[in-house]
């Protein structure tokens, strides 16, 4: 997810939202601005979980959903 963090508080806001989520197993920042939140797990609503941080924190944009290799 491609999200707009300005601050470092949002980036630990971010984080927060995500981790609670039932089905996340990992969640990390990257991208060169670290503007986006890589979230990990098994059975993750995407939509909500986007949906959640909008709310949270600000403008976010679902970028891709893929499925784990393993």
């Amino acid at each position: 997810m491609k999200v707009q963090m300005n601050c470092q508080k949002c980036r630990t806001k971010a984080l927060q939202v995500a981790s609670g989520t039932n089905g996340v197993n990992s969640v990390s920042i990257e991208g060169e601005n670290k503007d986006q939140v890589v979230v990990i797990g098994d059975g993750v609503d995407a939509a909500n979980l986007t949906s959640c941080i909008r709310k949270k924190v600000g403008h976010t944009e679902l970028v891709t959903v893929t499925q784990a290799k393993g």
